[in-house]
């Protein structure tokens, strides 16, 4: 490619000299481009700033507007600002000079305004004609000692005055505040940090130069925002520390609440860094209108600058919250994702900085300006205390001075006489006696001016010692950052959430037993299992949950707070849960909907529970079978493993078909029994073998043959046979109960029509729940009028298969059992001992010891029954 040449013409000799366009070209705009990136657009590593900031903060310290001055216009500073250091736009430095006096802005302010400063909801700030200012108490921690030439002056513009090229800072407040902005082919975004935290750092790296990133964050925890918010995860954070470039997710604060209509709606108290509130409800109002959220009624933005960020969104009566908190992060800025980029300039070049190079760069920095102060100090401490010295001469010739100085016609021969005269003084000294005021020559004068040499002396050997001894500089500069830190420390402001893959929670939660109930409303709680007090069979019972007229609970069960729940619903819908995250509440309360735990359906609900220890256990979840069976009968084998990556959305576990609905799951080994019981009182057993495993979306396969319409499963156990101390328990509608052994159950074929479990009669009423119990266990009764007992499975008689068994629980006219559950006897504190609250009345035992009559069941074993009755099997 031919070369182009530019001509060039000169005015005193008519001569071209060529000159490459390209590289004329390339080099002008390499020009510019370091003059943006280095004058304008990135941060100087040591104190922070960028060139207009600096120069803001040094003319107001030229101003003398300190933190305990009057405040001064901020078109007074703004114009001593552009009249001799920054020749741009007055609001290129009247914006940069906003921010730094918006408390929303900066994690730490460095300007104290007076007047209209903006919103966080967008609002501009007002003129600078109306508004004030004066420099924060932080930022004269930046200016200090930089009269005792701790950095280089640079001319400004026009050459006519002098101007710092970085400040002496005493806080880094690159790491601080932060700084973001887009130079030429590069950028920078940095995060405000937490002055506690940064100082800490500081402190280890200079106690340990080889400390590590990791170890620095022990320190250094996460970002810290002004506004606040909760940081999701911290994994982009990690590699932002240990690189220079990561990702921070940032979510804004928010909790439910629930109106006296009964009605719950979102209050967001804290919004994502540099989210404009009102913004943010716009986008919210636009999504409503668009259909893409649903669930929303009303929002409003009720901020303000005393009480902070406060916005209402109010829900439909029928909406979930969980699902539109969701969704808000979803779809709005409620979530905000902020890239870390961490360049700034160093040596006068830009640079990608990880946490300790940034940290060490601010530390060398420090290093730096300690020894020229010191220098500097030491400096003037000698020259004071040659003068000093000189005054202890003269007054130790007093006479001869005075006498010396009326003779002498002169200043200049005066000073030369006392130089001539043979103390020892040089014409500085001289200099300094000749104005030496009257006053200072009487004793009291006298012994003020030795107490300061020696004070000076003192000074000087600890500066000399200072610049001898790097340790020492060290320490100084550890003492300052400890007092800044006195001075200016607080507490996070931003949460930190770790997510579940990056660090196990379970090591901050205490593991304990609880009792978590769910109602058929699907209200969901947990509970201290002591709250639970043992009674005898028979008894009243005491309340377990307080709940809506039309509320009853359905669930009840125990569990270690360490554990996780599988939650399988009547759709054949699996979500998972952590016993930890459940919500704590009394024996008496209601709990929370367990909607705003799990992303349900609305027509779906809660049909049963595993417990299961943990799923990260690959030889636990390999070698394990979750059992499903329906009301109609259907039964299906899964493996463990295949539920064992949660999903917040839930996965499918069973097809179920039309007019069916899921109605038990069990965790198997492999190596059980089945048993089915349906309403009807009838029960199968058959071996689990009888079930080859299936994948989740597989439909299943008959377990127990339900040709009634009237007629359904209410149950399923999985019993191990080389357990032969558990017995099969059954219960009725009206409070009869039983315990049956296990053998008293051929094995069959699954399929078939079963025997008979329960002798069902008006008086009992249906079955209504099936148990494997051993006698080391306690049963609790739920009804459901909320109304539940605890008793010993060792005080219910066991019988046979036929029989309808004893009363256990007296149930009020009209109310019926709703649910069963067994939980192991634990040295609970707070347990009733048999005879006190809930002891059974005479005659509420159906079936007694003394019972005469006999009936012979089908395995031809004798059965008591109440009143004579001679059960025999259907």
């Amino acid at each position: 490619m031919e070369e182009t040449l530019l001509p060039q013409e000169t005015n005193d000799y008519n001569r071209i000299i060529p000159v490459n366009i390209e590289e004329q070209m390339k080099t002008a705009y390499i020009d510019y481009s370091m003059s943006v990136i280095v004058g304008r657009a990135l941060p100087d590593v040591r104190d922070g700033l960028k060139p207009v900031h600096r120069r803001i903060l040094f003319a107001m310290n030229e101003l003398g507007m300190g933190y305990n001055r009057p405040y001064k216009k901020s078109a007074r500073i703004v114009g001593e600002v552009l009249g001799k250091y920054h020749p741009h736009g007055d609001s290129s430095v009247y914006d940069a000079m906003v921010r730094m006096a918006q408390e929303w802005s900066m994690r730490y302010q460095i300007i104290d305004g007076q007047g209209n400063y903006g919103s966080q909801d967008g609002d501009g700030p007002a003129a600078m004609r109306y508004t004030e200012a004066r420099m924060h108490r932080i930022a004269e921690s930046m200016m200090a000692d930089i009269d005792k030439e701790t950095v280089d002056f640079q001319l400004n513009f026009d050459d006519t005055l002098q101007e710092p090229t970085v400040l002496p800072t005493r806080i880094p407040n690159l790491l601080l505040n932060g700084s973001s902005g887009i130079a030429v082919g590069m950028a920078t975004n940095m995060l405000p940090h937490n002055l506690t935290e940064v100082v800490d750092g500081c402190v280890a790296y200079i106690d340990n130069r080889e400390i590590t990133v990791d170890e620095l964050m022990a320190h250094v925890k996460a970002p810290d925002f002004p506004t606040g918010g909760q940081i999701y995860g911290m994994e982009g954070i990690k590699q932002a520390y240990l690189t220079g470039r990561g990702r921070c997710v940032l979510r804004g604060k928010l909790r439910v609440e629930t109106k006296n209509s009964g009605r719950e709606q979102i209050i967001i108290t804290e919004v994502p860094y540099q989210v404009n509130r009102d913004a943010l409800c716009d986008r919210i109002g636009q999504l409503v209108t668009d259909k893409t959220i649903e669930g929303i009624a009303h929002i409003n933005n009720e901020s303000n600058q005393k009480e902070g960020t406060r916005i209402v969104v109010d829900l439909k009566r029928d909406a979930v919250a969980n699902i539109v908190i969701n969704q808000l992060y979803k779809f709005t800025e409620l979530q905000t994702s902020y890239g870390i980029n961490n360049v700034a300039i160093v040596k006068g070049r830009p640079k990608v900085l990880n946490l300790k190079d940034l940290i060490a760069e601010f530390i060398e920095f420090r290093h730096e300006v300690v020894v020229r102060r010191t220098q500097y100090e030491l400096r003037e401490a000698r020259k004071k205390a040659h003068i000093l010295q000189g005054y202890l001469i003269a007054l130790d010739h007093l006479d001869e001075v005075i006498a010396l100085i009326r003779a002498s016609a002169t200043p200049d021969s005066a000073k030369e006489a006392l130089v001539n005269a043979g103390w020892g003084l040089d014409e500085i000294q001289a200099k300094a006696i000749l104005e030496l005021r009257l006053q200072r020559l009487t004793g009291m004068e006298r012994d003020k001016i030795k107490q300061e040499y020696d004070d000076l002396m003192a000074l000087i050997s600890r500066l000399e010692a200072i610049l001898a001894d790097e340790g020492l500089r060290f320490q100084v500069i550890k003492d300052e950052l400890q007092e800044v830190k006195d001075k200016f420390g607080d507490g996070r402001k931003s949460e930190i959430s770790f997510l579940e893959n990056e660090m196990n929670i379970k090591d901050f939660i205490k593991e304990e037993d609880v009792v978590i109930t769910i109602s058929h409303l699907g209200y969901i709680k947990r509970t201290s299992a002591s709250e639970y007090r043992s009674q005898k069979r028979g008894g009243r019972g005491s309340m377990g949950g307080r709940t809506r007229e039309e509320d009853f609970i359905e669930h009840i069960f125990v569990a270690s707070t360490h554990h996780t729940l599988l939650f399988f619903t009547e759709k054949g819908r699996c979500y998972w849960l952590n016993v930890y995250q459940l919500p704590e509440g009394e024996k008496n309360t209601k709990g929370r909907a367990i909607q705003n735990l799990l992303q349900l359906a609305q027509d779906d609900k809660i049909r049963a529970v595993i417990d299961v220890k943990d799923l990260r256990d690959l030889d636990f979840v390999s070698n394990h079978y979750i059992m499903l069976c329906t009301k109609q009968g259907v039964i299906k084998k899964t493996a463990l493993e295949d539920f064992s990556r949660p999903r917040s959305t839930g996965v499918n576990a069973i097809t179920i078909v039309e007019g069916d609905q899921l109605l038990e799951a069990r965790m198997t080994d492999g190596q059980c029994d089945i048993m089915m019981a349906v309403k009807s009182g009838r029960a199968i057993r058959f071996p689990e073998s009888k079930v080859r495993p299936t994948g989740r979306g597989a439909i299943g396969v008959t377990g127990i043959e339900v040709d009634d319409a009237k007629d359904e499963v209410v149950g399923m156990v999985c019993v191990n046979p080389k357990t032969p101390e558990r017995t099969v328990l059954v219960v009725s509608e009206k409070g009869f109960g039983k315990r049956t052994s296990v053998e008293e159950y051929r094995i069959t074929n699954r399929g078939g029509k079963g025997v008979k479990t329960i002798s069902v009669t008006d008086k009992t009423g249906a079955l209504v729940g099936i148990l494997d119990v051993a006698e080391s266990e306690d049963l609790i009764i739920t009804c459901k009028s909320g109304i539940t007992i605890r008793m010993k499975v060792a005080d219910i008689r066991e019988l046979g298969r036929a029989t309808q068994g004893v009363k256990l629980i007296r149930i009020d006219e009209g109310d019926e059992i709703a649910a069963i559950t067994r939980i192991d006897v634990q040295d609970e504190a707070g347990v009733v001992g048999e005879g006190e609250e809930g002891t059974a009345a005479e005659g509420e035992i159906v079936a007694t010891d003394a019972t005469a009559e006999t009936a012979t069941g089908e395995n031809g074993a004798a059965d008591t029954t109440d009143e004579g009755e001679t059960a025999s099997e259907a």
